[in-house]
Formats: structure tokens, sequence, C-alpha cells
């Protein structure tokens, strides 16, 4: 929505990309305390649990927000950095990011990889996502991410990985 309003992808980016690294160091960061709390094994199964609900969580579509940003007095970069910050916090990808630095060691290793992803997610999206769901619904998108959590949330189960 951003980037179809400002029609600059760049500060759209790279506020994305500030906003995400600040939210899921803050998960990973939450996440590897929790952690310490808990038992090893305790927190593969919250861990296992944890993706499959992720898992049923994404087939529940994102609502869009009917109401426009209020963010006219900001440009492209800080109206994105705030509003992708604020709409993420408790989110699917940061509660992952918890979930991940619980289990993961290395912080660093996790935010990278789950920025990584957002933003592998996220650039095509803001450069191409008419376009893109034009080709690959929605649905079909919710479809394979959810598949995904699932399997990660099977294999903590088992104790793979």
């Amino acid at each position: 929505m951003l980037a179809a309003r400002y029609l600059r992808p760049v500060p759209v980016i790279l506020g994305i990309l500030v906003a995400t690294l600040a939210n899921h160091a803050l998960a990973a960061w939450l996440g590897a305390e929790v952690a310490v709390v808990l038992g090893r094994d305790a927190l593969r199964w919250i861990l296992g649990f944890s993706f499959l609900a992720m898992g049923a969580w994404t087939l529940i579509p994102d609502k869009l927000e009917k109401e426009r940003p209020r963010s006219a007095r900001l440009g492209a970069f800080a109206a994105t950095l705030v509003a992708f910050f604020l709409v993420e916090m408790g989110d699917k990808t940061q509660i992952a990011t918890a979930a991940l630095a619980a289990r993961y060691a290395s912080i660093a290793a996790v935010v990278a990889g789950t920025t990584l992803g957002m933003m592998l997610a996220d650039v095509p999206a803001v450069y191409c996502g008419e376009r893109l769901l034009r080709r690959v619904p929605a649905k079909t998108m919710h479809r394979v991410a959810a598949a995904s959590f699932a399997l990660l949330g099977a294999l903590a189960l088992i104790g793979t990985g």
C-alpha cells in the first residue's frame, strides 16, 4: 500500500528493511531470554506447536486497514519504517523469529535469516505485487506458507533440526 501511495520503491524497501531489523532483533532477544528460562524439552514442544499454530494462522488472510494511514507529513522511508514496525508487532514473522531465537543460539544469525526471508517476500511485492497476485493467487501463497510452518512444526516435534 505504501509503495502504491508514494510511488518510490527504494525508500519503502529501506523502511521495511530497517523496521524488520529492529522488530526481529527485539523478537530474537526475547526468544533467546525465554530459552534460558525454559528447558530444552519444553522449548522443543512449545516451538513445534507454535509453528503448527502459525501454519494455521497463516491460512487466515491479513485484513487491510480500511482507513488510509496518517503519514501525510512523513516521507516514504519514515512512513514505511513506523508503519511496518508497528504492524509487525506480534505478527507471525515476529513470533516465528522469537521461536527460532529460542531454539538456536545465534541471535544474529536468526535476525539475519528472518530479515532476509522478509525482504525476499516484500521486495517483489513492492515492485510487482499486483502483477504477481494476478499470476499466483494470494490463497496459494498463504497455503505454501502454512505448509512451510507446519513442516517446521512437525520437524521440531519429532526432534529433527
